[in-house]
This record gives C-alpha cells, sequence and structure tokens, in this order.
C-alpha cells in the first residue's frame, strides 16, 4: 500500500509537469525552437539508438499494442472488480502518458518558427507570370529526367539522401543524420496500402517506415521526405521541399527523376487551382507522353490497393490532427511546398 502511494504521489506530479511543460513550448515559437535545436537532438539520438537494435518498427508494435491493450482492459479490470471510475481513470491515465511522450519525443517540433524565419526566406506572393515561369522550367527538368526503372539500389538511394541532408541541415534548422538511422518495413503494409501511405516517421522511437509496395521511382523522394521528418521537420510541405532539393541534386538519376516525379502531382494540384482551364490543358500537353503513362501507371497501381471506406476516413482524421498542431491547411500542405519552392529559388 505505501508503495503503491509513493508511485501514485510520484506519477501525478510527473505527468502534470509533462503537460504544463508541453503545452508552454507550443505557446511559443521560440522555446519550441530551443528545443527542436538542442533538446530533441539528444532525444532522436536515445531513442533512434534503442530503435536500431530491432529490425521491426518498434513504434508500430507500440501503437497497435497499445490499441489492443485499451480494447481489452475493460474485460481486464471487471474480472478484477475494479470500478467504472478506476478503469475510465487509468486509460485516461495512459492517453495522457502517450500524449507527454509523444510531444517530447519529436511532436513539439509541430511548433517551431515557421519556415520563412527560419530559412531567412522571404515569402513570394503569387503572380501568374512566375507561376507560369516556373511550370516551364519544372516540365522542362522533369522530362529531360526522365528514366524508366523496374527496381532501385536501397542502399545508393540512403547514401546519398544522407549526404544531401548533410549540406542542407544548417541553413533550415535540421539536425544531423544519425548513423543509426535505417528505414524499417510498416509492420501491417496491406492496411497502409489501403488508405494510401507510403511512409510515416514513428516519433516514439524516433524511426521512419516505408511502405513495401512502394515502386522503384517512388522510393528515394518518400525515404528523403520521411528522413526530414527524423531530423526535426513537422510540415509537410518542408519535407517534400527538402526532399525534392535533396533528390533533385543527386547525380544518380534514378533518385533525380524521382524527385520530379514526386512533385508532379503538388505541381498538378496547384496549377489545376490557379490556371484558366485552357491554360491547364495547354501545359499538361507539355509533359512528355512517358511521363504521363508512368503517372497513370501509378494511379493506377496505387487505386488497386486503396480501400475507400478507411482511406477517406484516414485522410479525414489526419486532416484534423495536422490542424490541430500548428497547420491550418490541413491535409492541403502537402501541395504548399510549391510556394516553398518559389520562394527559395527566388
Amino acid at each position: 500500500m505505501i508503495i503503491q502511494n509513493v508511485r501514485k504521489y510520484i506519477r501525478w506530479p510527473l505527468l502534470a509537469t509533462g503537460l504544463i511543460g508541453v503545452w508552454c513550448v507550443m505557446i511559443f515559437p521560440g522555446v519550441a525552437e530551443v528545443y527542436a535545436r538542442q533538446v530533441y537532438p539528444l532525444i532522436a539520438w536515445g531513442l533512434s539508438r534503442f530503435s536500431s537494435l530491432f529490425p521491426f518498427s518498434v513504434g508500430d508494435c507500440f501503437i497497435y499494442g497499445s490499441i489492443v491493450g485499451l480494447l481489452l482492459f475493460p474485460v481486464y479490470a471487471y474480472k478484477q472488480k475494479y470500478s467504472w471510475k478506476s478503469t475510465i481513470g487509468r486509460m485516461i491515465e495512459y492517453l495522457l502518458w502517450v500524449y507527454v511522450w509523444f510531444y517530447l519525443a519529436w511532436g513539439l517540433n509541430y511548433f517551431r518558427a515557421d519556415f520563412y524565419t527560419r530559412a531567412q526566406v522571404q515569402y513570394v506572393p503569387y503572380v501568374t507570370e512566375d507561376f507560369k515561369s516556373f511550370l516551364s522550367d519544372y516540365t522542362d527538368s522533369l522530362n529531360t529526367s526522365f528514366l524508366f526503372y523496374d527496381k532501385i539500389d536501397t542502399a545508393l538511394v540512403s547514401a546519398e539522401v544522407k549526404k544531401g541532408y548533410d549540406t542542407l541541415s544548417d541553413r533550415f534548422g535540421m539536425i544531423k543524420p544519425s548513423g543509426y538511422l535505417r528505414p524499417k518495413p510498416m509492420l501491417i503494409p496491406p492496411l497502409m496500402s489501403g488508405v494510401g501511405v507510403l511512409g510515416y516517421m514513428g516519433p516514439f522511437f524516433n524511426e521512419y517506415n516505408l511502405n513495401p509496395d512502394l515502386l522503384p521511382v517512388q522510393y528515394p523522394f518518400t525515404y528523403a521526405h520521411e528522413m526530414a521528418h527524423v531530423l526535426g521537420i513537422a510540415n509537410e510541405a518542408e519535407a517534400n521541399l527538402y526532399g525534392f532539393m535533396v533528390c533533385s541534386r543527386s547525380l544518380v538519376p534514378e533518385i533525380r527523376f524521382s524527385a520530379y516525379f514526386a512533385l508532379l502531382t503538388y505541381v498538378l494540384n496547384n496549377a489545376y487551382l490557379l490556371l484558366n482551364e485552357e491554360e491547364f490543358n495547354q501545359w499538361k500537353d507539355t509533359i512528355s507522353p512517358e511521363v504521363r503513362n508512368l503517372y497513370n501507371q501509378k494511379l493506377d497501381y496505387w487505386r488497386s490497393r486503396y480501400k475507400p471506406l478507411i482511406g477517406d476516413a484516414q485522410d479525414v482524421l489526419y486532416d484534423w490532427f495536422l490542424k490541430g498542431n500548428n497547420i491550418p491547411s490541413g491535409y492541403q500542405n502537402y501541395s504548399e511546398v510549391i510556394a516553398l519552392l518559389m520562394a527559395v529559388e527566388r
């Protein structure tokens, strides 16, 4: 009984301190920036060192195990004759500990200073002629870099991406890639393919997970995108930007084409919104038949794996999650990479 009371008196103050600390960092971007540059690198090193000991995704095991545990705990509590208040209280406490762990381990990166402030890049207002010039340059590079390949050297991708981030990290406020970093396969790939997820960063153990169903042409860019998250970048548009910059500057043709090909979805979205119908169709005609054919093959490939019911639900939930974590545009944040790229290029 005494031990239980001691644990209780230690546990609750620790949880309260963690919650208050997380909320304070969320309020002040300057404090979040200190966390991202000074505290997070130490946490990331320790977590990635631990998770590197296992060939499987430790974070996935934790998440799925937590879900199963929360579903089964009421049954256990009933058999142990816990009161319903005690049962609910323990479940809420567990979720609060997970909440604190998520933000302390990585999630506070959502609340750092915005990209333009950190990178000292001036925001570029939309100008039609500037966007059309960007489209022309991008399309030329996309067509010129086209290369069909049905396999990719993953070790080469890893080396090239890490080398690219070594040159970018200081300017954009990212930590240096750790020697312990390596991609891991998702625990349940069919589920992730069913909701259209190509990869994700596992915040609880500083892992990044790639979908084994990735097409070879998607692998380099997805690898680079997820590594940006591991290096302290939470914003999806920024992760797309750095993934593109790293891959497009590579001397390896397969990696370079992966960058331009991955950006095509976001360029299409922006062009559709910003150009009139005639201009949009005229621009689409400038994309080479080989690229268009590969793009349509990619769409068909993922559509055959997509499950609309759970996929649409996941999109809604992730949109809410992003909006609740300092990204007002939610799911549309991915496409904002074009504005960032145009600002950097200028």
